[in-house]
C-alpha cells in the first residue's frame, strides 16, 4: 500500500484536514478524525473502484463503509470503540463532501461498570495521602467521599462548605445542567476540610478571592491543576487515576454497599436514573472472579 492516498484522494484528504481545523471539535478529536479518514481513503484506493464511486454515489458509499467496517474488525482486529470512532470520522468526512451520513450500524459496546478503584487500589490511594499536603488531602478525600465532578470541586468557594457538629455539607451551586445539590460530608471528609480551612488562612490570597482551593499564587486552583495533583499523588503508589476515577469509585462503593439508586443519583447529580444504574453493572474484575469460581 502506498504511504498516502493516490491522487485525487490525497488532495481531498488535505482539504478535509483543513476543513477539520475550522470545526468546533477538540484538538484530540480533530487529530483522531484526520487519522481515521486517511485510513479510510487508503482503503478506498486499494479497492481499485470495486466499490463503485463511494465519494459521490449514495449506494456505493454505504457499501464502501460497510466493507470498511468489516475490514477494521477482521484485518485490523479493531475493538468496538475503535470501529465506532472510525465510523464517526467517516461521517464527518461525508459531511465535508456535502453528502449524507452513511447509514451503517454502529458496534454494540460491552456493558460494564465505569472504571473505579478496586479495594486494594483504594488502600494504596489512602496510603499516598499520608504524607501529602493538607490541601491535596482535602481535595482528594472530598472527591473520594462525595463523588463531586472535578469542575464542581474547582468551583467551590469557602462558604460552600458547611461544617458543623451535626450535619456537614458541601453545596454544589451550579452542577451539570445548572443543577443545585447538597452532599453530606462524612467524618473523614469533614475532618480534612476543617484542617484545610484552618491552614488556608495562612495562604497568600488575591483580594476578594473566596475560592476554597488555592494555588501558590493565591488564585483559584484550576481543573487541570487538580488533576495534576491527583496524578502525582497516585503515581507515588503505582496508580494511574484522575478525579473522574475517584467519582466513579465513590458512586460504585455506594451502589455496591446496597444504597438505593435514587439516593445515589441525588448524590451524584444525575438527571437520569439510567446513568446511575451503570454502577450496578459488572466490572471486568467481577467477570474474572465469576469464571474462576467455577472450579474453586
Amino acid at each position: 500500500m502506498n504511504s498516502s492516498p493516490s491522487h485525487p484522494l490525497a488532495e481531498i484528504v488535505a482539504n478535509y484536514q483543513a476543513w477539520l481545523l475550522r470545526q468546533p471539535f477538540a484538538t484530540t478529536t480533530q487529530r483522531a478524525y484526520a487519522i481515521q479518514v486517511r485510513r479510510f481513503c487508503h482503503f478506498l484506493a486499494d479497492q481499485n473502484s470495486e466499490l463503485g464511486d463511494p465519494l459521490h454515489d449514495p449506494e456505493s458509499r454505504i457499501l464502501a463503509v460497510r466493507e470498511y467496517k468489516t475490514f477494521l474488525k477482521i484485518a485490523h482486529k479493531a475493538k468496538p470503540t475503535t470501529v465506532n470512532l472510525a465510523l464517526s470520522a467517516v461521517d464527518s468526512f461525508y459531511r465535508f463532501l456535502g453528502g449524507k451520513r452513511p447509514q451503517v450500524k454502529r458496534e454494540t459496546l460491552p456493558r460494564q461498570a465505569p472504571r473505579a478503584l478496586t479495594p486494594g487500589e483504594q488502600q494504596r490511594f489512602q496510603q499516598a495521602l499520608q504524607n501529602a499536603q493538607v490541601r491535596d488531602q482535602a481535595i482528594s478525600l472530598l472527591l473520594y467521599y462525595t463523588g463531586l465532578r472535578i469542575s464542581e470541586c474547582a468551583a467551590l468557594n469557602v462558604d460552600d462548605i458547611l461544617l458543623s457538629a451535626g450535619l456537614s455539607t458541601v453545596i454544589v451551586r451550579n452542577g451539570k445542567g445548572g443543577k443545585y445539590r447538597e452532599v453530606p460530608l462524612n467524618t473523614p471528609a469533614q475532618q480534612v476540610l476543617v484542617n484545610w480551612v484552618e491552614e488556608r488562612i495562612g495562604w497568600r490570597r488575591d483580594d476578594g478571592q473566596m475560592a476554597l482551593f488555592l494555588n501558590k499564587s493565591g488564585g483559584r486552583l484550576s481543573v487541570r491543576s487538580i488533576n495534576d495533583i491527583l496524578r502525582r499523588l497516585s503515581a507515588r503508589v503505582g496508580l494511574v487515576m484522575s478525579a473522574h476515577t475517584l467519582r466513579h469509585t465513590c458512586l460504585t462503593n455506594l451502589v455496591r454497599r446496597g444504597h438505593d439508586l435514587v439516593l445515589v443519583a441525588e448524590i451524584a447529580g444525575h438527571s437520569r436514573l439510567e446513568t446511575t444504574q451503570r454502577y450496578s453493572l459488572p466490572s471486568a474484575r467481577d467477570k474474572v472472579r465469576a469464571m474462576e469460581s467455577l472450579w474453586k
